[in-house]
């Protein structure tokens, strides 16, 4: 038996913050949030505070605030080379219903000359079709470090890199997935972060309420980003549904809705093959609905990029017609 009292970890100070009950408990500052994750990214925390932080977070649901304030920790703490890239690309959902059509869209616009970062964090749910599983046949670069990803831009203008390997501590707690039994904060936050700073950031967050939370964080940041509601949480606008595009840019939000391509709704098919992807791609086949989302997809980066909506379809018809 021992009658000293142990000091408080300085980490408790946010677990406790968020999960002192319904009437002691609140969200975190901007300034609170940056400084907790800092210490998570640097191992400062015990792994009961890491289960118990994440899933407070997660029952409580994270603020635009808290979520800038991780951003801008992680932004910090990976510490990424200046890499000149157009667009930032995350794909950390997977797909079950449909293929992976945005990855002929991310493909199609970096043979047009814009440079596109995709990232993604691996097969961590049961049932879906992942980015890191297709990259092969697509001959999308798979990269390593950020002299690869450099190489990759420079010589195809597209590169895929794992969030291990630029940050294996967040694709620590994207794992934790499958041993607490919930998703937690780090899926949306890793959409944010834009770790080279590209030229816009897009980001898909599936569940309604989401995006307006993803959009004031971004504003925050003082972030070019556009969210939508894609097709099963990845980047990919749904052709056949109207869809509304959030966006902010230097410190100023707005929304738009983009009307559906398809005047009816088109059917998933049976099953998933990936080899539907490159027959599309080299047109040996078509698919009604996937050629619709890889242009709607498209479009949505090129409004990103500066070109107005009708603008963005009509280059992003021609952009597809001439792949």
């Amino acid at each position: 038996m021992t009658l000293t009292t142990p000091a408080e970890h300085p980490f408790a100070t946010y677990v406790r913050i968020l999960g002192k009950g319904q009437r002691g408990s609140r969200g975190l500052t901007r300034e609170e949030a940056e400084h907790a994750m800092g210490m998570v990214m640097r191992g400062e925390v015990t792994d009961e505070q890491l289960g118990a932080f994440l899933m407070l977070l997660r029952f409580k649901e994270e603020s635009p605030e808290e979520l800038a304030g991780f951003c801008s920790a992680v932004r910090a703490e990976i510490n990424a080379p200046e890499i000149a890239v157009d667009l930032d690309w995350p794909s950390y959902a997977g797909k079950k219903r449909q293929l992976n059509w945005y990855l002929l869209a991310a493909k199609c616009l970096a043979k047009q000359g814009h440079r596109v970062f995709l990232h993604g964090g691996g097969a961590h749910t049961a049932g879906r079709l992942y980015s890191e599983a297709l990259l092969a046949d697509l001959d999308i670069p798979l990269c390593h470090d950020w002299q690869s990803v450099a190489q990759a831009l420079d010589q195809h203008n597209i590169a895929f890199m794992p969030l291990a390997a630029w940050s294996p501590r967040l694709q620590h707690m994207i794992d934790l997935r499958n041993i607490l039994g919930l998703r937690s904060p780090i899926h949306s936050l890793v959409r944010l972060i834009n770790p080279l700073q590209a030229r816009c950031g897009l980001q898909s967050i599936f569940h309604p309420g989401y995006q307006a939370v993803h959009q004031e964080a971004s504003r925050l940041l003082g972030d070019h980003a556009l969210v939508v509601k894609g097709d099963g949480g990845e980047v990919e606008v749904r052709p056949d549904v109207d869809s509304d595009v959030l966006a902010t840019q230097a410190g100023t939000s707005w929304t738009e809705r983009w009307s559906a391509l398809s005047n009816q709704r088109l059917m998933k098919p049976e099953q998933l093959d990936p080899a539907q992807l490159r027959s599309v791609w080299t047109k040996t086949t078509s698919d009604a609905y996937g050629e619709l989302a890889v242009q709607a997809t498209m479009a949505l980066a090129l409004r990103g990029l500066g070109l107005e909506q009708d603008e963005a379809q009509q280059r992003a018809q021609q952009y597809w017609q001439a792949r």
